[in-house]
């Protein structure tokens, strides 16, 4: 029977006082014990909660039991039968645990959540995203912390946000058990089991307690057996993090806030704090809660000069190893940046203490992010499933400075819960793990500007949350792998067999032993180690050639030039196989200590290359062009209308690539002398891994790599260098190829459109000889001249193959790139003469989309040599007679392609016979003027 608590002076509502403001978590859980004893509950799940609104009409009750009845009614819960019958286990009382724990619990589902401690001591503070501030009223927020987000307030620290959302968990019927350590599941032993925890202290109740739904939320340094890790890597980043003692005094109520500044938009700021100071950081953020607290990046440099820092060392563990900081050096250089960021208007500032009763100071390395590399899976063990999901930072570990951390872990707690939804629901296992992971993938994108903008309306539907998401964006049959059947201990091992382990002595040997056994066999290859062991590089041939033996011919290569060895092998990874190189070949032919790291980053791209190879055949399809009509046309007659120019700065290239080759590969192999992969080709500053991109062995930040001429960012694989120089280029300003050489009393003598004509002359049998950049036969003109025997006058030549239509319909398609004049075509009346080409050469026009398409392709010849090509003549057509003052002895007209004119234009040039003078002027002859005689 419970006790009616509406009675004035009733002891239960003193309890429940005592329960909205208490401020550890031992005294919540002490306080809702004592009132449920006090008004006779037992149970748990939304009974308990029913039953807690009939006992206890209270007044400052009844206000949470509205803002809670809102929120249970939601048509996502179903009433609170949507999970009904379903056990869920959650890992850890953190922020995201307990949101996920509350959604669980308002679906109906029966919710055990374990912490492994007994109080929440993280003041560090949260930034909270438009959404979460709403969500958290939603629940009760302000009846529990009145402080929370008054004004224009967006944060919240850590501790009180566990307490608010531990408060409400309680409520809603949620078990919590303290002091308790998660160690791993234990599989059903019979068909009529379920699945089971272990746990420390293994005499806990709950040892017994059946379940078959886990989240997971302890941190990111806790993970259940089968779930895989993915590291990223950036700049070396240290953050330091300091929690003062708030007094809430009148002076510190008037000092500001500090968001977050950014030495990049406020460099005198920083500048004036390293000058005054000695202390250099990167940014800075200041909040004002329970504590003061600070959070900022700072430099390595200034740490070591101001102490904090013992030695500096390769190694982030070590050069953050308790050993090697100064503790109260620490403290100073905290409480110095503090300080000087609040204008010294903080009085007697002084540290609060962490759950070690110790001053709340913290320095930390993010330079590394880890994610999951899937958000949950199924085991299946005697007919049994489990379903297993993931929240928090064992998720996505968050980057403090962008404050995501708590608003993505509200999503996937959001997510999650809609997953179990959809569980309880009876959906197909695989379909429920290809939606979470469809829902996945939108999960490090979100933001505030890309999510739903009536927050209002947000549900655990991811519809509600994410616009325009596919829930089908992964199929059920991408995640079959996902689905594990058997025990955990073996399928844990199988799939760990194909992927690196997390741990970083374990990365080590697991990536050695793989080297090692991929290699066995080779002559002259030991792998040993990660240094000495591949200066040679045929531990490397070795290794590619272990799996991609169509790559490398071992008989071609030279164990004596390391250099060479090592430059062949990082263009076959590179063109071959993607992976870009992260050493020069002559570090790696001069293995040193410090290039161990970089050399296990590279051999780690082989390693996830070829782990599948076993299982996935590599495709060796000949790539073939997916253009149009035109673009097949224009191919098949590349190889015949060769440049001959280019042709020829291509052979000089070449010769001067081999020359500069061969004389590369006779030098001595040098020690480095400070050019390195470390340092950017063009800017000459440090460039780390996961920035650095590289180009004819040359090693350089994404975003230096620019024309040496105009400045324009240039594309791997889009680019021309200069071998020579050491320049890179774009396409438009690579220096010119040579060209062909003008006798100087012709050259000088003639325009710029008549220069091309003088360097290829009429044959001698006058056959017109079509220019490279002509591809249709130029139609009749009116240019008169004595006609070629066996010719009526009038009478032209056709060089275009006859019977080729489909490329003559091409060439009347509109909207084609046409580069000569439109006229009207004659029918072909006459055959090629001797010593003429009998297929001729035509224009193909092609639109802007095949010519990119083209662009793309490799087109290299290898047709044989051909002679110089000679500029367009037509064959004369009229009688002597329509030129009578030209035709004797004067010289002979002879009609060549013009530029561009309006008026159909053409360049005429006055060729004497004996070759002692040459003019050229342009004469504008319009259709109706056809037939006339030039003046």
């Amino acid at each position: 029977m419970s006790v009616p608590a509406d009675e004035p002076g009733n002891p239960a509502h003193a309890i429940f006082e005592r329960f909205l403001r208490a401020g550890e978590c031992r005294e919540v859980l002490g306080c809702f014990v004592e009132l449920c004893q006090q008004l006779g509950l037992q149970g748990s799940g939304l009974q308990l909660y029913h039953g807690l609104k009939a006992a206890l009409n209270y007044w400052n009750a009844k206000a949470l039991w509205s803002k809670l009845d809102k929120k249970a009614g939601h048509k996502d819960y179903d009433q609170g039968t949507a999970c009904a019958g379903t056990k869920c286990l959650v890992v850890g009382a953190g922020p995201c645990g307990l949101r996920a724990a509350i959604e669980l619990a308002l679906l109906g589902a029966r919710v055990v959540l374990l912490e492994k401690r007994d109080s929440f001591s993280r003041n560090n503070v949260l930034h909270l995203w438009p959404f979460t501030i709403h969500d958290l009223r939603a629940l009760g927020a302000k009846k529990f912390y009145g402080r929370f987000c008054t004004g224009t307030l967006d944060h919240i620290s850590i501790r009180q946000l566990q307490l608010i959302l531990l408060k409400v968990a309680l409520l809603l019927g949620v078990e919590v058990h303290i002091n308790v350590r998660f160690e791993g599941l234990v599989p059903p032993t019979g068909k009529a089991g379920g699945w089971q925890a272990v746990l420390q202290p293994s005499s806990s109740p709950l040892t017994h307690y059946e379940f078959d739904v886990l989240i997971s939320a302890g941190g990111g340094k806790f993970v259940p057996e089968g779930f895989k890790r993915k590291e990223t890597r950036g700049k070396l980043a240290i953050g330091i993090t300091t929690n003062f003692i708030n007094r809430h005094s009148r002076a510190e109520v008037e000092v500001a806030e500090i968001s977050g500044v950014a030495r990049i938009y406020n460099q005198k700021f920083f500048q004036n704090l390293y000058n005054k100071t000695g202390i250099d950081l990167e940014n800075i953020v200041y909040y004002k809660d329970d504590t003061h607290y600070f959070v900022m990046t700072a430099k390595k440099q200034s740490l070591l000069k101001k102490g904090v820092i013992l030695q500096d060392k390769a190694d982030i563990e070590s050069l953050l190893s308790p050993d090697n900081v100064n503790w109260d050096a620490l403290l100073s250089y905290a409480k110095e940046a503090a300080n000087f960021s609040t204008n010294y208007c903080l009085p007697e500032l002084e540290f609060a203490l962490n759950h070690r009763d110790l001053p709340d100071v913290d320095m930390f390395d993010f330079t590394c992010m880890t994610r999951s590399e899937n958000a949950a899976l199924v085991w299946e063990h005697n007919g049994s499933r489990l379903l297993l999901g993931l929240v928090g930072d064992c998720l996505v570990e968050p980057f403090w400075p962008l404050g995501t951390g708590v608003a993505r872990g509200f999503l996937a707690a959001f997510d999650a819960a809609w997953m179990v939804r959809r569980w309880a629901a009876g959906t197909p296992p695989l379909e429920v793990l290809a939606e979470r992971e469809s829902i996945y993938q939108r999960l490090s994108q979100t933001s505030p500007d890309n999510t739903n903008k009536n927050i209002s309306q947000y549900s655990i539907d991811p519809a509600t949350r994410y616009p325009n998401i596919n829930l089908q964006a992964i199929k059920a049959s991408q995640v079959k792998d996902l689905y594990l059947v058997g025990t955990v201990e073996v399928d844990h091992k199988r799939k760990s067999d194909n992927r690196l382990s997390t741990a970083p002595g374990d990365v080590y040997e697991e990536l050695l032993s793989w080297c090692q056994a991929s290699t066995a066999g080779y002559p002259g290859v030991a792998v040993s180690n990660f240094t000495t062991s591949w200066t040679s590089g045929l531990a490397l041939c070795a290794l590619i050639h272990h799996f991609r033996p169509d790559l490398v011919d071992l008989d071609s290569v030279d164990p004596q030039n390391a250099i060479r060895t090592h430059q062949m092998m990082l263009d076959i990874a590179e063109q071959e196989l993607g992976i870009q190189p992260v050493l020069s070949s002559a570090e790696m032919a001069t293995m040193a200590e410090p290039d161990r790291l970089g050399l296990i980053t590279y051999l780690s791209q082989f390693y996830e290359v070829f782990r599948t190879s076993s299982e996935v055949e590599v495709s060796k399809k000949p790539l073939s062009p997916r253009g149009t009509r035109g673009a097949i046309l224009f191919l098949s007659k590349l190889q015949k209308s060769r440049n001959l120019t280019h042709k020829r700065a291509q052979d000089s290239a070449q010769k001067d690539t081999e020359a500069k080759r061969s004389r590369r590969d006779t030098e001595p192999v040098r020690e480095r002398t400070g050019e390195n992969s470390d340092a950017c080709y063009f800017c000459g500053c440090r460039v780390y891994i996961l920035e650095r991109a590289s180009a004819e062995g040359r090693f350089f930040h994404r975003g230096c790599f620019q024309c040496r001429r105009c400045g324009a960012t240039l594309r791997l694989g889009d680019y021309a260098f200069d071998e020579e120089e050491g320049h890179f280029y774009c396409s438009l300003h690579y220096p010119n190829p040579p060209s062909v050489d003008l006798p100087q009393d012709e050259a000088s003598a003639l325009p710029d459109g008549d220069a091309d004509a003088a360097a290829h002359p009429p044959s001698e049998a006058g056959s017109p000889h079509v220019s490279p950049m002509e591809r249709a036969p130029s139609p009749p003109q009116p240019t008169p001249a004595a006609p070629q025997p066996g010719e009526e006058p009038g009478e032209v030549e056709d060089t275009a193959d006859a019977g080729d239509m489909e490329e003559q319909e091409l060439l009347a398609q509109p909207g084609r790139d046409v580069r000569e004049e439109e006229v009207p075509r004659a029918e072909p009346q006459g055959t090629a003469e001797e010593g003429e080409e009998s297929g001729g050469r035509r224009k193909i026009i092609l639109t802007p989309l095949e010519k990119l398409s083209l662009s793309t392709l490799n087109l290299t010849s290898e047709a044989e040599p051909e002679p110089p090509l000679k500029p367009a003549r037509l064959r004369p057509q009229a009688a002597p007679e329509a030129l009578p003052a030209l035709g004797q002895g004067q010289g002979a007209w002879k009609q060549k392609e013009g530029k561009t004119d309006m008026e159909k234009g053409r360049w005429y040039k006055l060729e004497c016979p004996d070759k002692q003078s040459s003019q050229s002027f342009q004469d504008v002859l319009y259709p109706h003027l056809a037939h006339e005689e030039p003046a």
